[in-house]
């Protein structure tokens, strides 16, 4: 099933307290642990959108890859511009973490670093809000 994931800046060194104005919001196929599902994803790939939003920053607006390969198996990342690799952001193990309102996640960044997110809601796709982190 097709789940709205928003993500919000953890803590790091530079935003101690982390930060909701920095983050994604993730279209993505889930499956009842909040695991990804590619197989699922190969159906309903032109729905996976991906939002990027940043204080000071226009939003960015791409698309919810998921290649053959890399470590685990599997790499699911962000594609920005299908005529160029060298916008994508890649996530850090993501075929194996579950997106759990509470949890973190890693995101590689086009600056290179991995920086960590916090999973803050969960919403069925065209559904009303039924799991946020107050």
């Amino acid at each position: 099933m097709l789940q709205r994931i928003s993500l919000h800046m953890g803590r790091t060194p530079s935003q101690p307290n982390g930060d909701s104005r920095d983050g994604y919001e993730i279209t993505a196929p889930l499956d009842a642990d909040g695991r990804l599902r590619a197989e699922e994803w190969h159906g309903v790939r032109d729905k996976c959108r991906v939002r990027r939003f940043r204080p000071g920053e226009p939003d960015r607006h791409g698309w919810l890859l998921h290649r053959a390969g890399g470590e685990g198996g599997a790499t699911w990342g962000v594609d920005y511009d299908d005529a160029a690799s060298d916008d994508d952001e890649v996530g850090y193990k993501l075929d194996r973490h579950r997106f759990v309102v509470g949890e973190y996640v890693s995101i590689r960044e086009q600056e290179g670093d991995f920086k960590p997110y916090r999973i803050v809601a969960i919403h069925p796709v065209g559904k009303s809000a039924a799991a946020d982190l107050s």
